[in-house]
């Protein structure tokens, strides 16, 4: 076991608890896991950690926007664009990015919804989630306006609550989840066009 850093020593201390956090946050949710946990296994000394992070709530705010970089952006809007050549197909799409997640060992469920159910509405980190969710939203609206698809906004709150539904059902072991949330949501481009 490497020694903890002297407060504030090492540059990389930061990213170190950033990125260990990201791991225990997306696999246990923020309330299974304790600051001591993530300081032990950053390898930091806890003065370094409250430097960086001077509470939980603001670790748990940089691993949500760090989750939807990766996620939201890097793995979700990103893939899905790449495998279509129309706003439809790119809608689609999400859906078989989903499919490779649910397969994947990687797959740990929307991180903004465990969060949300955990610490609820009113809760600042409730706050955070709800506008992560938004942001994800954004992303089919946009491509719904791009696809001439009328009400673009309702359809996206349609269109999430198959993603969310999705992901729940995968979380319970039904890996083809994303394969019929995709079917429906074929009949919903249908409805909304």
């Amino acid at each position: 076991m490497q020694a903890p850093d002297s407060a504030g020593a090492s540059p990389n201390a930061r990213e170190r608890i950033l990125a260990t956090s990201y791991r225990l946050f997306a696999r246990r949710g923020v309330l299974g896991v304790g600051v001591d946990e993530v300081i032990e296994r950053s390898h930091v000394a806890k003065a370094t950690f409250y430097k960086h992070f001077p509470s939980k709530n603001d670790l748990v705010l940089a691993f949500l926007e760090r989750r939807e970089q990766e996620w939201t952006i890097g793995l979700v809007e990103a893939e899905s664009e790449k495998r279509g050549s129309t706003p439809e197909e790119r809608l689609l799409a999400i859906f078989d990015v989903f499919d490779e997640w649910f397969r994947g060992d990687d797959f740990d469920g929307i991180t903004f919804i465990t969060v949300l159910l955990e610490m609820g509405r009113s809760h600042p980190l409730g706050q955070a989630s709800i506008r992560h969710l938004a942001n994800l939203r954004a992303i089919v609206s946009g491509r719904a306006s791009e696809a001439g698809l009328r009400e673009p906004e309702e359809f996206a709150r349609s269109w999430q609550i198959l993603m969310k539904g999705s992901v729940i059902a995968a979380l319970e072991g039904d890996v083809d989840a994303a394969r019929r949330a995709k079917a429906m949501a074929a009949g919903l481009i249908e409805h909304y066009r």
